[in-house]
């Protein structure tokens, strides 16, 4: 019965146990046997079984093993009881009591009758209570005391065992419930232990880290339940002991010191447990962070590895080893700049290998993983500063060579000059042939350092960067300092031969020695003796057939001098090719320095810091269509260029060929304003500070903005100085035609940058067509329907007007200074009003003033008085209004022959001289108005004649221009004269006065070798053209047959170009002071109303 007792605790059955029936005081017998004591409890009989048994169950079960092995002493106090309650009691608790008895003693009935009674019927009784041990009546507690000591004995029962039942229950609750804690603590630590001794290490650093929180936050939460039991336990040992504390003199009775014993013992396991799992904790957690830095280290090893493949393939990207000093400059710029930029890279991997290593020597649980990433952090680490270092050395090596290869250009040239710079007149004389000689000796004696020795020597010592193009350089530049060798020694000889003194005096049987003496490309007759060496020697030997020997030699040594000069001008050509190729490499290095540098930073998140919120995505605005430029530059242009470096006098093919990519340029002057404006807001930026401090640029960036516009001007230099040293070669006429077609955009630039600044204009003004001409005048009105005092005045005070000339019509606005600085201070143009071309007329002299013009509208309603800041700029205006309105004529008489032959494709075509339309098309070409221009240009007007001067008084409407019968047929009358008349003011004044010269291009009757320079001739049917008057009566003409210029007086050019007329379309000039004038306003008008065709109405 007692293994199947389930064990119970104070907790459980507490209320039972407060009823006090049967208590464990804590009192020992003689042996130390524990005394349970069953107090006088009239309701005893009263008590459930199974109370009954629970209580006796959990008394017995206190007391050690040892202790209860000896047996309980049971002291049974019935003093206030009946005998049939005494043997009630005695029955119950001998069939209930589950443990050993040693001894049980009864306070019988204190009562005479019921003493008596229970001493009898126990006598005769005794074998029905069925117990071992002898069971002893107690009359009193005295008898009691024989048997238990008295220290042993509650109060009660005369006793001086201090017990509280309350406190006992209390603390058996309290000690029993620190039990159970501490049995289920170790339980939990257990249990944790288990679950992280078995939990497998994560393969990221994410779940690592949150593996290791929570396992932490566990722990921490298991420790803090170890600290609450420890303090429950040691309040409830301090509860025990608090007697002892309070009088040392106290003794603790068994129970108490069991009590005791429990606790410390309790206590002793809780720390154990709790020092086992610290233990365990700490490997565990060893583990968990030598697993997180693991993790750590395998991801910032692939992150640092991933770094290093991309620097290491930015690293081989360097294989280029430069095309001159400055690009290899650049390179090793660029390098520089990339190895700092790699640096904090190859740190990090450097650092990350010293932190395996750490791990390695501390035994690391997974050291076989982290030795071999070491090892590679290692290698490549070293890799990259071996492979910089070998890159650099390469670039080094590039860089001397290309300094070789540069001294000996520089040589060569400034040798080049030297040879071209001797006056070959003073040499002819034997002390300058001498002094000749001494220069080109000196200057030999400077090649030792300059020029290159040794071909093959070079090969071998450069072999390891000599790619194909770097070897065909240097055997280019080899090749040229050979060429320029022989050329000295070539002059070497003939100053020689000069030098030599001459035994005999030389006959001057020649003719005047200047004639060879002179540059070979002074006159056309003397170009032609500069083709070939063999004709210049036919031709001495024709003329100076009878000359002495010495004689032939000057003149052998002359045709040398000749051939030198050709020589020369080859080489000037080429050094101006090669500084445009090289100025344009530069040029596209600067524009990608610009982008890589600036622009590109502008977009990087790592400077995002350092710019203000105002410039993020201003990017456009700052540096507009640079890099459409830059890709024309270099993947277009510069390439086209090299391609013609053998070539130079034929690179104006390349700039026509490229000649509408330039257009872009526009957009980019358009933009500069704005550009401009937002740098001057940005200029103090950090970032902009930063950005010039990493390319170490001495200039800021608004230095490198101006670049493109720089570059656009720079163009047309070039071109100018390659054109003077090509006017005899090929490639002459498309040089000069790439060189009008720059200065074409460049005037297009300037002109939009102008057209941009109009304000107030409501239309499109792309729908006026292109714009020709825009500048400031000074402009008076006639108006006829103005009132009368207006129109006085307007007479005498000029506004100022700045005009743009379009296809469609023409702009008058006033102009506007704008506050500011820089482009800020940029005018601009308030619109006022507008005329449509195809009502224009003009009036192209004004009486009194050689800069004044007439504008003039629907037939002088309103007119127009334009003055022209000179009267070059006047002539340009007038002939580009001239072309203008010629072709509208042109258009609307095209328009109007069309729609009479439709209608009168029954009439047989007149027979006439004149050409059809279309041929007048085709023949009204560029080339032909450019080089061919002359009368013929009056063509398009049919069989119209025009006089050799209109008469005077009278403008061209009013000369006899007649139609011939072909117009009469097409209906064309004569109030539909194409040239109508203006009202220019008449002048008095004889109709045989002298001629006055303007502007235009003419026809020479005579020949003509006496200009201010005595290079520039000209010969009966050159064509010429006027250009500008300058002072003492000089005219500045070009002669469009050779391509020469110069400055001929005015009598003289009167007598050259005689009566010819202006080869200019519809030119005039003045017979007297005759006014000319120039309308297709009525005549247009009329004849395209007739064909149903008309000009959209633009009103001011």
């Amino acid at each position: 019965m007692h293994q199947d007792i389930i064990p119970l605790y104070a907790a459980d059955i507490q209320d039972q146990l407060k009823k006090q029936f049967a208590y464990l005081s804590g009192g020992r017998g003689g042996d130390g046997c524990p005394v349970i004591t069953f107090p006088d409890y009239p309701a005893f009989s009263e008590i459930p079984e199974k109370e009954f048994q629970n209580v006796l169950t959990y008394l017995t079960s206190i007391p050690s093993l040892r202790d209860a092995g000896i047996g309980f002493i049971l002291v049974i106090d019935r003093r206030q009881d009946k005998w049939t309650s005494v043997k009630a009691s005695i029955l119950r608790i001998a069939a209930s009591f589950p443990g050993n008895l040693q001894l049980v003693l009864v306070l019988r009935p204190t009562g005479f009758f019921h003493r008596a009674l229970s001493d009898i019927a126990f006598k005769f009784n005794k074998d029905e209570f069925k117990m071992k041990v002898p069971i002893i009546m107690l009359g009193s507690v005295s008898e009691l005391q024989s048997y238990i000591d008295k220290t042993q004995l509650t109060e009660d029962l005369g006793g001086t065992l201090d017990y509280c039942h309350n406190r006992w229950l209390s603390r058996r609750t309290a000690i029993e419930g620190f039990a159970q804690k501490v049995k289920k603590t170790a339980q939990i630590l257990q249990s944790f232990g288990t679950e992280l001794a078995e939990t497998e290490l994560p393969n990221d650093v994410q779940s690592t880290s949150s593996l290791l929180a929570t396992h932490t936050e566990k722990k921490d939460k298991m420790k803090e339940d170890i600290r609450l039991a420890v303090e429950q336990g040691d309040d409830i040992l301090g509860s025990i002991t608090k007697p002892i504390t309070e009088n040392p003199e106290y003794k603790l009775n068994q129970d108490q010191l069991d009590n005791q014993t429990t606790v410390e013992r309790l206590l002793a396991q809780l720390h154990e447990t709790e020092t086992a799992f610290d233990e365990f904790w700490i490997k565990h957690q060893q583990k968990l962070e030598q697993c997180l830095r693991l993790r750590n280290f395998e991801q910032n090893f692939r992150e640092v590895k991933a770094a290093l493949d991309i620097v290491s393939e930015r690293l081989s990207a360097f294989t280029d080893v430069g095309n001159s000093c400055s690009h290899v400059e650049h390179i090793l710029k660029d390098l520089a700049n990339f190895e700092e930029k790699s640096r904090e890279t190859i740190a990090k991997a450097r650092m990350l290998a010293s932190e395996g290593d750490a791990f390695i020597q501390s035994n690391h649980y997974a050291v076989d993983s982290i030795i071999p990433k070491c090892s590679e952090l290692h290698h490549l680490c070293d890799a990259f500063a071996t492979e910089t270092e070998r890159r650099r050395n390469l670039l080094s090596k590039s860089l001397e060579l290309h300094g070789l290869l540069e001294k000996s250009m520089k040589w060569c040239d400034e040798g080049i000059y030297l040879l071209a710079s001797q006056p070959v007149d003073k040499c002819q004389s034997q002390d300058g042939a001498e002094s000749a000689l001494q220069e080109i000796e000196k200057f030999l004696d400077t090649g030792a350092g300059n020029k290159i020795k040794e071909l093959n020597k070079i090969y071998r010592e450069y072999a390891h960067i000599l790619t194909e193009d770097l070897k065909e350089h240097v055997q280019k530049v080899f090749q040229k300092q050979e060429s320029m060798e022989e050329m000295f020694q070539k002059r070497q000889v003939s100053l020689k031969k000069l030098a030599a003194k001459q035994t005999r005096p030389v006959q001057p049987v020649a003719p005047r020695p200047e004639a060879f003496v002179k540059s070979p490309c002074t006159s056309p007759s003397l170009q032609r003796e500069c083709v070939s060496s063999s004709e210049s020697s036919a031709l001495r030997r024709v003329n100076y057939r009878r000359g002495k020997s010495e004689m032939t030699e000057l003149h052998q040594s002359r045709g040398g001098s000749t051939m030198d000069d050709e020589e020369n001008l080859a080489v000037l050509r080429q050094h101006v090719m090669n500084e445009l190729i090289e100025t344009e490499r530069a040029y596209v290095e600067e524009l990608l320095c610009v982008l890589e540098g600036y622009a590109a930073e502008m977009d990087n998140p790592l400077m995002a810091h350092l710019m203000s919120p105002e410039l993020q995505n201003k990017k456009d605005i700052l540096f507009g269509n640079m890099e459409e430029i830059y890709h024309f530059h270099n993947r277009i242009f510069l390439r086209e260029l090299e391609n013609y470096v053998e070539y130079p006098e034929l690179v104006g093919r390349c700039f026509l060929d490229q000649m509408e990519d330039f257009q872009i340029y526009e957009k980019y002057c358009q933009n500069k304003p704005r550009s401009e404006s937002l740098w001057r807001q940005f200029s103090d930026s950090v970032f902009f500070q930063e950005c010039q401090r990493k390319l170490d640029h001495k200039l800021s960036l608004d230095s490198y903005l101006l670049k493109p516009v720089q570059r656009i001007t720079k163009y047309q230099l070039l071109l100018k100085e390659m054109l003077k040293y090509s006017k005899n070669c090929e490639g002459a006429e498309d040089l000069q035609e790439a060189l009008t077609s720059i200065l074409g955009i460049l005037k297009a630039v300037n002109d939009s940058m102008h057209q941009i600044a109009i304000t107030g204009y409501d239309g499109n003004l792309n729908e006026l067509g292109k714009l020709l001409m825009q500048g400031s005048f000074n402009v008076w009105t006639d108006h006829k329907k103005g009132h009368s005092k207006v129109k006085d005045l307007a007479r005498f005070k000029p506004m100022q007007r700045h005009l743009f000339l379009h296809e469609k019509a023409v702009l008058f606005c006033k102009k506007r200074e704008e506050n500011g600085e820089g482009y800020e201070k940029a005018p601009s143009y308030s619109y006022k009003h507008s005329l449509n071309m195809a009502a224009v007329g003009i009036t192209e002299n004004v009486k009194g003033d050689a800069k004044k013009f007439e504008i003039w509208y629907n037939a002088r309603e309103e007119v127009y008085i334009i003055q022209a800041p000179t009267p070059e700029v006047k002539a340009t205006w007038v002939n580009e209004i001239r072309k203008v309105l010629t072709s509208q004529l042109q258009a609307c008489r095209e328009a109007s022959q069309h729609r009479t032959l439709e209608h009168t494709q029954s009439l047989p075509l007149p027979a006439s001289s004149c050409t059809s339309p279309s041929r007048n098309h085709i023949r009204n070409t560029r080339k032909m108005d450019e080089r061919k221009a002359d009368l013929t240009s009056l063509e398009g007007y049919g069989t119209t004649v025009a006089p050799k001067y209109p008469e005077k008084g009278k403008g061209w409407a009013k000369t006899s221009h007649s139609l011939d019968a072909s117009e009469e047929n097409d209906g064309w009358s004569s109030a539909e004269d194409p040239l109508n008349s203006s009202d220019a003011e008449e002048e008095g004044g004889g109709g045989g006065s002298e001629m006055k010269l303007t502007p235009g291009k003419y026809t020479v009757v005579t020949d003509y070798e006496k200009g201010v320079s005595e290079e520039f001739t000209v010969k009966s049917g050159d064509l010429v053209q006027l250009i500008r008057e300058g002072e003492d009566g000089l005219w500045y003409v070009k002669n469009l047959s050779t391509g020469r210029e110069g400055w001929i007086p005015a009598n003289n050019l009167l007598m050259l170009i005689g009566n010819s007329k202006s080869a200019q379309s519809l030119s005039s000039s003045e017979s007297g002071t005759a006014s000319s004038t120039l309308s297709t306003s009525s005549s247009c008008s009329d004849s395209c109303n007739a064909s149903s065709i008309s000009f959209s109405d633009i009103k001011g």
